[in-house]
């Protein structure tokens, strides 16, 4: 797994690559808890080279999402695949995200 963070123009983005499974949720959790910090703008789950994502990876979107809607920001996520799509759904995340 791994994670890029560009600062730019006042947005965040999170770029994920990889399986986003147990442990690499526990790997990324740090670098993802001080993105709670900046919720109040807009944070970008770039998702284009994200393969998997587990129940734990979901985590930390939804840890996000909360962290957002406290501090009036907004997470949006772009570029997910099908099979990430299709998770999302199951789960409700579709409904719970702006979408790109």
């Amino acid at each position: 797994m791994e994670v890029k963070i560009v600062r730019e123009n006042g947005e965040v983005t999170v770029i994920l690559s990889g399986r986003l499974d147990t442990p690499a949720s526990m790997e990324i959790a740090p670098q993802m808890d001080e993105l709670t910090n900046e919720a109040g703008g807009t944070i970008i789950m770039d998702c284009s080279d994200l393969s998997y994502i587990s129940s734990s990876g979901l985590r930390i979107f939804i840890t996000l999402r909360k962290a957002a809607a406290v501090k009036g920001g907004k997470i949006i996520v772009r570029n997910i695949s099908s099979e990430i799509r299709s998770v999302f759904m199951m789960t409700g995340f579709l409904n719970l995200f702006e979408i790109q």
